[in-house]
């Protein structure tokens, strides 16, 4: 089975002609919290994101002829489905859920990269996203070379990467490894290099999915020192994690997806216990590497 994401610009609200079954979430969908004062940076109202599902079958003469007349047929997996809340200034959100929960279709809607089917996605600021460990590195070339790439692939102008550069390498702690192809890099090490370009930038909204848990311990000490600073500069930041205690430490808000549907959202504590209580309090520990 192989999923066709249905961001392009045909996409339509509705499912699209002949489709076998529609797979419905089936969480029930909790109240949204009243809205905090000021104007949202990301205002979200009931999105929707529905992926084309494809089913091989077994290939008979009568199926090639009807092939010939007919469109193949599909089901519909909604990915998301009613997704309502707002994300302020100054404040860190967090997204929590099981693998499949659809946390990663959400980054990519907030970072319009996906187009939503329902609904919509209000964002008001600049966007620098960090969604994929590696996402926008060649690995045949060196860290220093991916730092151009990236910082291109965030659109960041040259003259703004040259004045930052030693700041970036710095950060890092990659050292002489700076210099070495990204290939010979750890996970962790490539982690490193892809955060200290993102956050290095001044965005006013910074995405991360699932990157915080890699490197070692006082790095990652190190990371959220610098992403509370930018909070306290009245910066937006958006993490996913299935780290519940390091969302507790650094998120003030949250929501927790389930199937597609929102289970809970609202303060992060909130949101956290209702989770760790669902799931029997497990919690992902996290080593000295970041597993």
């Amino acid at each position: 089975m192989t999923g066709e994401s249905s961001s392009s610009s045909e996409a339509t609200a509705e499912a699209p002609p002949r489709v076998r079954a529609v797979v419905e979430p089936a969480v029930p969908v909790v109240s949204v919290p009243p809205r905090r004062p000021g104007r949202p940076l990301i205002e979200v109202r009931d999105l929707g994101v529905w992926y084309r599902l494809h089913r091989k079958k077994r290939s008979t003469f009568k199926r090639n002829l009807l092939k010939l007349r007919f469109r193949a047929e599909h089901e519909v997996l909604w990915a998301l489905r009613h997704i309502t809340f707002s994300c302020y200034e100054g404040e860190a959100f967090g997204v929590v859920g099981p693998n499949g929960a659809g946390k990663s279709t959400l980054c990519l809607a907030l970072a319009r990269i996906l187009i939503p089917d329902e609904g919509a996605a209000i964002i008001r600021g600049q966007v620098t996203t960090l969604l994929t460990l590696g996402a926008g590195f060649n690995l045949a070339l060196s860290g220093r070379a991916n730092i151009q790439l990236y910082a291109a692939f965030l659109g960041i102008p040259r003259r703004e990467l040259e004045r930052r550069m030693d700041e970036i390498i710095e950060f890092s702690e990659l050292g002489g490894f700076i210099d070495e192809p990204v290939r010979s890099y750890s996970t962790g090490m490539r982690a490193r290099l892809g955060f200290s370009v993102a956050s290095a930038l001044d965005p006013e909204i910074l995405i991360l999915d699932e990157v915080l848990g890699a490197g070692d311990r006082a790095f990652r000490a190190k990371s959220q020192q610098r992403m509370r600073a930018m909070m306290g500069q009245s910066k937006l930041i958006v993490i996913v994690s299935h780290a519940t205690t390091l969302l507790r430490e650094i998120c003030t808000h949250g929501l927790w997806l389930d199937h597609g549907l929102m289970r809970r959202c609202g303060e992060i504590d909130e949101v956290l216990d209702a989770y760790e209580q669902a799931t029997d309090g497990i919690d992902v520990a996290l080593d000295e590497d970041g597993h």
